[in-house]
């Protein structure tokens, strides 16, 4: 499955870049995907990064929490941004990384300094090259604080688990409701609290819940956003 675009390069000068961030099942993906194909942005998938070296360290039986060894890994990990999205050591990134065993994983992984170092510099590069509509937990505070549109999508836990048991069942995973809200309220509580990059939303974000809005609502406020902005640029 394609997570990422190639960029369009910048015709009005910098690259102009919109960050998405949230907590998982709070719409990202969706709304990302919406907003990147209604502009013509290129959209990255931070996540993916995290979840196609995740996989690639528990193919390899490195711990979740061996931070020497998942950075080392990472540093020796080739990440391409080609025609057919991000490309991890020759390979698309696929289903294998939204695996249940990588999404128990990830968040461990993903909170060591000197991986989220090695991929946070992968992913400015790729920002770098053109418009871009960036996902993921980070983008508003670390990776592009001067991103010129901020959002910061939530959602309530119940809700959140529901949106992400519906597309793991149309994936064909077999997970059980409750156990996948617990999942994400313990994903919520590490990575919030995490010292390096925690989930929070930078302070000139835009704050959006999603919980009792369609994904072209927001899709459309954002765009909204996009397009104020750039006019006032």
């Amino acid at each position: 499955m394609p997570t990422t675009e190639r960029p369009q390069r910048a015709v009005h000068g910098r690259p102009f870049v919109v960050a998405i961030d949230g907590p998982a099942g709070a719409g990202k993906s969706t709304v990302a995907r919406g907003v990147a194909r209604a502009l013509g942005f290129a959209h990255l998938d931070t996540g993916a990064m995290y979840r196609a070296l995740t996989a690639k360290a528990l193919d390899a039986g490195i711990d979740p929490s061996d931070g020497p060894a998942l950075t080392s890994l990472a540093e020796h990990t080739k990440i391409e941004f080609g025609p057919d999205g991000l490309i991890v050591d020759g390979h698309p990134v696929g289903r294998e990384a939204r695996a249940p065993r990588v999404s128990r994983a990830v968040s461990a992984v993903s909170a060591h300094q000197g991986v989220r170092r090695e991929l946070v510099r992968h992913q400015r590069e790729i920002l770098a090259t053109g418009d871009v509509v960036a996902e993921g937990r980070d983008i508003g505070t670390v990776v592009a604080p001067d991103a010129p549109v901020k959002v910061f999508l939530t959602a309530s836990i119940d809700e959140r688990a529901r949106r992400r048991h519906r597309e793991m069942a149309e994936g064909g995973q077999d997970v059980s409701l409750p156990s996948l809200t617990e999942e994400i309220a313990r994903r919520d509580a590490h990575d919030s609290s995490r010292p390096v990059s925690p989930l929070v939303p930078a302070p000139d974000a835009v704050q959006l819940d999603t919980s009792n809005q369609t994904p072209r609502e927001v899709v459309d406020k954002v765009i909204a956003l996009v397009r104020e902005r750039r006019e006032g640029r």
